[in-house]
């Protein structure tokens, strides 16, 4: 059965992340004497799991906003059924030995075994999309100035391609980057995601997998400073899942 939900966070709180104590169960916060678990981080699976699981806790999480726009799916399995089908496959597996430890009858006729074979053609369907593990590797300039972005207005700037769990930092003096990802050969664009500290920007470039050497993708990103928002890109306080039910036909 599949549940359906999105993030919500009522109250966002205004403490630091960055400033709070990581531990084995998230970060500390002294404020309210609660872990904070970061979500931002984590794939939309994982938060899925972790949202059900525990869905009638208290919980304290990090989260990015655009996290609290997406709907979650997450698949349940009925724990009856598992039960049920581990017992089939014990006994199936139980019955096979005793039939193998069992003596075979002593043939006294010599059997011959007639094999007929088929002959035509298969049809294979190769619907499955080849991936390819590369790296990006460019720079991310200014339009106007055609250099790095100014490191005093746009400090830890940071770059993601395709919604990645981790985003990767640029280099301030020379507007480097290098981010592995991997893709279908059959993508034409990339989703860039820009980011620092507030300010935020997306923007599509194209990609050509015949442009690939070496397992490297060069290409530089050239951006309208202008045009990066200011948004806010985490939330932080008493997260909840707010469940949809289907309807039924």
């Amino acid at each position: 059965m599949k549940k359906k939900f999105t993030l919500e966070i009522a109250s966002p709180c205004s403490e630091n992340f960055d400033k709070m104590i990581p531990n084995s169960k998230g970060s500390f916060c002294d404020s309210c004497a609660k872990n904070v678990i970061d979500l931002s981080r984590k794939t939309n699976s994982e938060i899925a799991r972790f949202m059900v699981e525990n869905k009638d806790k208290n919980i304290c999480a990090r989260v990015k906003t655009t996290q609290l726009e997406r709907e979650f799916v997450y698949n349940e399995t009925s724990r009856m059924n598992n039960l049920k089908y581990a017992a089939i496959a014990a006994s199936v597996l139980l019955t096979s030995n005793v039939v193998a430890q069992e003596k075979e009858p002593v043939k006294s006729e010599i059997s011959v075994e007639s094999t007929h074979h088929l002959v035509g053609k298969i049809a294979v369907n190769q619907a499955v999309q080849e991936l390819i593990s590369i790296k990006v590797k460019g720079k991310l300039l200014d339009s106007e100035t055609h250099r790095p972005l100014d490191e005093v207005r746009y400090p830890d700037l940071t770059l993601n391609i395709n919604n990645e769990p981790t985003p990767v930092k640029v280099n301030p003096k020379t507007g480097e980057f290098s981010i592995p990802v991997i893709l279908s050969k059959d993508d034409k664009v990339l989703m860039i995601i820009i980011t620092s500290n507030d300010s935020h920007l997306s923007k599509v470039i194209p990609f050509d997998a015949k442009s690939v050497k070496r397992n490297v993708f060069q290409q530089d990103i050239i951006i309208e400073t202008e045009s990066m928002s200011v948004t806010q890109v985490y939330q932080l306080g008493g997260i909840r899942a707010n469940f949809i039910e289907e309807k039924k036909e």
